[in-house]
C-alpha cells in the first residue's frame, strides 16, 4: 500500500489502513510509562502548588519549580479502576486499571514520552527522561548541549538563552498493540494534545515558548540515545524566562546542516529500558511513515506561506464581546471529564459559546516555526459546529470565523441525528448534546509545502486545540469527548468542506453532564 492510500484510509476507510484479524494482547500490553534502568535518577518534590493562576516570570527558576511543571504537564493524576458491567458475557470479570493524567490520551495509553534537555540550579547540565511513575528525571547524558541543538534546529533558537529544551517524543507499540495501524493517527493527536497541555502550563509558570515541528530528527533522536525503530521525537519546545531570539529564519537558512554529519560529534549512547511485553509486532506502516517524514537537512526546512481562506458570504451570527476567561488552571484540569452517555442536555448561553470558541482559539495561537514572525497568518486548523438548543442562535451547522468572532451558518436544522448516524460506536447519546464540534483542517494536509511531515504536523496542530476547548469548557462547567469514530465523509458534505478543501480531523462532543457514580482519588500530594 502506498504511503498516500495508507493516510488516505487511515482517515476515510480505517479497516483497509489496517492490518485484518488484528486483536489486542492485553495480557502482553506494553506499560503506559517508559522506565530506564541503570542510570542516575533525580527525585522531584511532590509538594506541588495547588492552584495555576499565574504568569509571571519566577523570581527563582530551580529544580523544584520544574518538577511541578512537568507533573502539571504530564506526570500521572489519578488512578482509575473500570469492571465491566453486570450484564456483560464477559466469563471472568476483573478490574481494568490505568493511570490518568491531566492531558487526555486515546484508550488512556500515552504513546508519548517527555525528555528534557536542563541547565537550572540544583541539577547537573543534561538530557534526562521525565520518569512519571516516579515522578523523576533520569540522566541520559550529562553536559552543555546547547550548540548541537541549535544547529538541530537550523540555528532558529536562541537555545544558550533557554533553561530547558522539551522533547516529545512517540512510542510506537505503546498503542500500536491495541489500535494497529490507526495508532498512527493517534500518535500525533496525543502528542498534539500533550503539547497543547505543556503550553497552557508554560503561561501559569512564567515560562516563553516556541513549538519546533521541523528539526534533524536523526540528530535528536541519537542524542537522546532513543532507537528509530521503536520512538521518535515530534516537537522541540524550548522554553525561556528571558529573552530570546524565535527567528524561523535566521542564519540557519544559509548554513546547511546535514543531520548524519551532527550525529557524529556525539558518541551513541544505549540507555536499557524496561518493556513489559514479550512480543513486539512489527508495524511497518507506520516505520514508513517516520522514515518519510524525517528531515536529514536543515535546508529542508520551510517556512508557510499563509493560504488566503476562501470568502464566505454564509449568513453570519456575530457573537457577544466577552472579556477573555480567567480561571485556575489547576481546577480545570482537575475537573476535565470526558462524558459518555452522562450528556444531559441543557440550554447552553450565547456567553457561554462565545467563551468557549474565542477562548479556545486565542489560546491556541503560539510561536512555531511554520509561520514567519510578526506576521499574522490563518490558522491551519479550525472550528466547525452543530449547534442544538443554544440561546438566541438557531439550530445548525457554523463555521466559527476566529478573525471576526462569528459563527456563519453553512446548513440550518437539528442535525443530531445525522451525525449519531455516522459514528461507529454508540457511546455518546448526541441527542443529549447541544455543541458538537469539529476541528478541520487541510485535506492534503499541506503535503505539497511539508511532504509528508505535513499529516503528523497537522494533528498535533489539531491536538493542540482540541485540548484548548476541553480545558475552556471544564473551565465553564462544561465536559467534552473527543472522537475518532465518526464519518468524515458525512461531517465534510454537511459542512460543505470540499468547497475549502478541508476535512473533519476529530468530533467533540461539549455540553451539561450529571456526575457518575464512581469512587475517585486523586494523586495529589
Amino acid at each position: 500500500m502506498s504511503l498516500e492510500k495508507f493516510l488516505h484510509n487511515l482517515h476515510f476507510d480505517i479497516d483497509k489502513a489496517n492490518q485484518p484479524n488484528w486483536e489486542a494482547d492485553w495480557e502482553d500490553a506494553p506499560l503506559a510509562y517508559k522506565l530506564y534502568s541503570g542510570l542516575p535518577v533525580v527525585p522531584l518534590s511532590a509538594e506541588v502548588p495547588l492552584t495555576l493562576t499565574g504568569g509571571e516570570p519566577p523570581a527563582r527558576l530551580d529544580l523544584n519549580r520544574v518538577g511541578h511543571f512537568l507533573w502539571y504537564v504530564f506526570g500521572f493524576t489519578q488512578l482509575s479502576q473500570s469492571v465491566f458491567p453486570m450484564d456483560s458475557t464477559e466469563q471472568d470479570s476483573y478490574p481494568l486499571q490505568s493511570y490518568r493524567r491531566f492531558a487526555p490520551s486515546g484508550g488512556a495509553l500515552y504513546p508519548n514520552e517527555l525528555y528534557v534537555y536542563l541547565k537550572v540550579e540544583g541539577l547537573l547540565d543534561g538530557v534526562y527522561h521525565y520518569d512519571a511513575a516516579h515522578h523523576s528525571l533520569v540522566l541520559l547524558r550529562e553536559g552543555n548541549f546547547d550548540s548541537y541543538i541549535a544547529r538541530a534546529l537550523g540555528n532558529r533558537c536562541d537555545i544558550s538563552s533557554c533553561f530547558g529544551i522539551v522533547f516529545v517524543s512517540t512510542r510506537f507499540w505503546k498503542n500500536f498493540f491495541k489500535y494497529n495501524n490507526f495508532a498512527y493517527r493517534l500518535q500525533g493527536l496525543d502528542a498534539g494534545v500533550l503539547i497543547g497541555q505543556l503550553m497552557e502550563v508554560a503561561k501559569r509558570f512564567g515560562f516563553a515558548s516556541g513549538v519546533y515541528f521541523q528539526f534533524l530528527d536523526t540528530a535528536i533522536n541519537h542524542l537522546l540515545g532513543l532507537s528509530e525503530q521503536e520512538e521518535s521525537v515530534y516537537s522541540v519546545i524550548p522554553l525561556s524566562v528571558e529573552t530570546t531570539n524565535w527567528s524561523t529564519n535566521g542564519r540557519g537558512l544559509y548554513e546547511n546542516v546535514i543531520s548524519e554529519e551532527l550525529r557524529q560529534e556525539l558518541p551513541a549512547i544505549h540507555p536499557e529500558h524496561f518493556e513489559r511485553s514479550l512480543s513486539v509486532r512489527e508495524y511497518p506502516m507506520i516505520t514508513a511513515m517516520n522514515e518519510a517524514s524525517k528531515l536529514n537537512s536543515t535546508w529542508a526546512f520551510r517556512v508557510m506561506e499563509g493560504r488566503g481562506i476562501a470568502e464566505r458570504v454564509d449568513p453570519a451570527v456575530v457573537l457577544p464581546h466577552i472579556e477573555p476567561l480567567s480561571y485556575d488552571l489547576a481546577e480545570a484540569c482537575g475537573n476535565r471529564f470526558s462524558p459518555d452517555m452522562d450528556f444531559v442536555l441543557g440550554m447552553v448561553s450565547q456567553q457561554q459559546l462565545a467563551a468557549l470558541l474565542l477562548e479556545a482559539t486565542a489560546s491556541f495561537s503560539y510561536r512555531n516555526d511554520l509561520d514567519e514572525a510578526y506576521r499574522s497568518s490563518f490558522p491551519r486548523v479550525t472550528i466547525y459546529s452543530c449547534l442544538y438548543n443554544v440561546e438566541g442562535i438557531s439550530n445548525g451547522a457554523y463555521y466559527y470565523d476566529s478573525t471576526e468572532h462569528m459563527l456563519r451558518e453553512i446548513c440550518p436544522g437539528d442535525h443530531r441525528l445525522h451525525l449519531q448516524t455516522g459514528m461507529s460506536l454508540d457511546n455518546v447519546n448526541l441527542l443529549q448534546v447541544p455543541l458538537c464540534l469539529h476541528v478541520a483542517g487541510d485535506k492534503k494536509f499541506y503535503k505539497k509545502e511539508l511532504g509528508y511531515r505535513g499529516y503528523r504536523i497537522q494533528q498535533m496542530e489539531a491536538g493542540m486545540l482540541v485540548q484548548r476547548l476541553l480545558l475552556a469548557a471544564s473551565a465553564l462547567g462544561m465536559g467534552g469527548h473527543p472522537l475518532l469514530g465518526f464519518d468524515a465523509n458525512l461531517s465534510d458534505e454537511l459542512y460543505k468542506m470540499d468547497q475549502q478543501g478541508k476535512t473533519s480531523l476529530i468530533q467533540i462532543p461539549i455540553g451539561p453532564y450529571r456526575s457518575r457514580p464512581w469512587l475517585r482519588g486523586s494523586l495529589h500530594s
